[in-house]
């Protein structure tokens, strides 16, 4: 099968959907690669490099579309692209369906069969090809770049011969892919971090990432079966926005991430939040091309209000990187289609099904819910937790006494009737191992497993009735060999077993920060 790669016409896109690596895997998933002269000299890849993975240039679009099997698109189709491909050609691309219904129609009726890489549903199984992910990972990233490069100081704080410099404080609305990364970037660049999102199921998510989670009080969560948020009530509204306006006095940059696929980005930052905030201070608004989080953004135009803050509504696309991470979801996409020997288009699969927006000649949107996050289990009180505890406790400390009990009522029916039948000095002898043994192995096992490994946990139940025996071997004469035996004895395995602890205990100081 042929797999078609055409060269991006808007002016602005700087990705291509291949790269010399996915052209290489391509070929090897059975495929044989067509690309366009010039498709990847804006992600800064040569025709030379596609060549030498194996592609075959060639010189126009209209080849691409009227031969290929398949084509591997960033950018949606023009009506005029749409007109050049032949009918029963797979496209992979994004397309907006919600937004773009004319281009649906137009795509049908050429019986164009079109996968929109941007409606590929949010399930563990289809996290190798969710194209979002993998562009909101690089945007967040590259907002807290960016967000830095306008704030013009230090994130981090230092303290300096000349004074000390107060860290940057970073708060980011929206814990998605985009936020998450973005969370993580400012942390590890040393800023203070403060994460909002509406739904409560994110917090031990952004609690991991080193960002405070912040809430409102009002008990309503804004999770939806989705993974996206919902709209909230008009309550959590103001309390939302009255949180925004006492962050926004006190931070340095924010940077705003929510977004509903289909509809306008949602308005949390008004311009009284603007006008809050110190001068130099920075909105990096990621929403920027659905119309915006921040009232004042101007969408691919970064700009300085009035009282000092810089609002940025354009990112820079990193398309080396981006180009790889997109093509990399387009080959985990066609290896699931079957790769090039068994490739089928397969409308009973959950992946497929729901991104395939057109047909043989059908449009096949929007398509059923998938639903992908859990409910929550109930979680109990603190009360119950306690008092589950108390007698799970009290349990346990019942089960030790019956076993002690048991063994010592067995050690002494043993010896018992030992003594019958064995001659005293031996019966002497043998108490003393008996207890030796006892009670050394009642030290070591009372102690933690995670403080010592199992061998070193042998070799000290082993020193420890080597102690109790030389105790007990002791006599008042010093000079006795006996004394002098077990002397030796007690002190070889007390520093055997001190030295243990100590090795174990730096060991485990190698996994603390």
């Amino acid at each position: 099968m042929k797999v078609g790669i055409p060269a991006e016409i808007t002016p602005n896109e700087l990705r291509v959907a291949a790269t010399p690596k996915t052209v290489k895997r391509l070929q090897k998933q059975g495929f044989t690669v067509y690309i366009e002269r010039h498709a990847g000299l804006k992600a800064n890849f040569s025709d030379k490099d596609f060549e030498e993975a194996g592609a075959t240039l060639v010189n126009s679009a209209k080849e691409i579309y009227s031969q290929s099997d398949i084509v591997l698109k960033v950018k949606e189709p023009t009506l005029a692209e749409v007109e050049q491909m032949r009918e029963g050609l797979v496209l992979l691309s994004y397309l907006w369906p919600a937004q773009n219904q004319d281009l649906l129609k137009k795509l049908a009726d050429k019986k164009v069969n079109a996968v929109a890489m941007d409606a590929i549903p949010r399930i563990s199984r289809a996290q190798k090809m969710d194209v979002l992910s993998s562009m909101a990972n690089i945007a967040g990233y590259r907002a807290v770049i960016e967000g830095s490069f306008y704030f013009g100081r230090f994130l981090n704080g230092q303290i300096t011969a000349a004074g000390k410099v107060e860290p940057a404080k970073v708060l980011v609305i929206g814990a998605g892919v985009a936020g998450l990364a973005a969370i993580g970037a400012a942390n590890s660049l040393g800023a203070i971090v403060r994460a909002f999102d509406t739904r409560k199921e994110v917090a031990e998510q952004i609690a991991s990432m080193g960002a405070t989670f912040l809430t409102v009080e009002i008990e309503e969560d804004g999770a939806t079966s989705s993974g996206y948020s919902k709209e909230m009530s008009k309550e959590f509204i103001e309390a939302e926005m009255a949180l925004f306006k006492a962050q926004a006095e006190e931070v340095d940059i924010i940077i705003t991430t929510a977004q509903i696929p289909g509809r306008p980005a949602p308005k949390l930052i008004l311009d009284y939040h603007v006008a809050a905030m110190k001068p130099g201070s920075v909105i990096v608004d990621l929403a920027a091309s659905s119309g915006g989080n921040c009232v004042l953004t101007k969408p691919n135009e970064i700009y300085t209000t009035d009282n000092g803050v810089t609002i940025v509504g354009k990112l820079s696309q990193l398309p080396t990187q981006a180009s790889q991470l997109y093509g990399n979801n387009l080959c985990h996409l066609l290896d699931d289609m079957g790769k090039a020997a068994n490739f089928k288009i397969d409308m009973n699969d959950a992946v497929v099904s729901r991104a395939m927006v057109t047909y043989n000649g059908a449009i096949n949107w929007p398509p059923q819910p998938l639903p992908v996050t859990a409910a929550a289990p109930k979680k109990e009180t603190a009360a119950e937790a306690k008092e589950k505890a108390v007698v799970s406790e009290a349990e346990k400390i019942k089960k030790q006494a019956a076993s002690m009990a048991m063994r010592l009522t067995l050690i002494g029916a043993l010896l018992l009737l030992l003594g019958q039948f064995a001659p005293a000095e031996f019966m002497q002898h043998f108490t003393v191992f008996v207890l030796s043994v006892f009670i050394g192995w009642q030290v070591i096992w009372n102690v933690s497993h995670s403080l010592h490994t199992p061998l070193m946990a042998v070799t000290n139940a082993i020193s420890g009735i080597i102690i109790v025996g030389g105790l007990l071997q002791t006599k008042s004469e010093f000079s006795n060999a006996m004394t002098l035996l077990a002397f030796s004895a007690i002190l070889v395995a007390s520093i055997n077993i001190v030295g243990g602890f100590v090795v174990t205990r730096r060991m485990l100081n190698m996994f603390k920060k």
